[in-house]
């Protein structure tokens, strides 16, 4: 069974810069393809940033040029290294992983696994 917990949140003033870790246990982890989802307060969750099995990424167009995601395979852990944040940034972030491995390709649609989240609240 695969598990995924976030960390990292927090509360930071606008401009400022917050990594997000999720670190994945269970079998196979390393060889699946992860995405974190945001959802802020009255809004729907959204997919904010994900990574191939190959470590290709994909952005949503409101985080391009200030989010970059990452992946440790030895520590099977996901990083999200968020700057230049702006208030529309908050909100609980998500990871989570469709399980399916060997992609070269992420996808934010079909997720089976999620984290419980992480707050994070940027301050104008």
């Amino acid at each position: 069974q695969v598990q995924l917990v976030e960390s990292g949140g927090g509360l930071v003033q606008a401009g400022g810069s917050l990594r997000l870790s999720c670190a994945a246990s269970g079998p196979g982890v390393s060889t699946m393809r992860l995405a974190w989802f945001r959802q802020a307060p009255g809004k729907e969750r959204e997919g904010v940033s994900c990574i191939s099995t190959t470590g290709r990424p994909d952005y949503t167009d409101s985080v391009k040029d200030r989010f970059t995601i990452s992946r440790d395979y030895a520590n099977h852990t996901v990083y999200l290294q968020m700057t230049s944040l702006k208030p529309d940034d908050t909100g609980v972030y998500y990871c989570a992983t469709d399980l399916i491995p060997g992609t070269a390709f992420c996808s934010y649609v079909g997720m089976t696994s999620w984290g419980k989240g992480t707050l994070v609240a940027v301050s104008s």
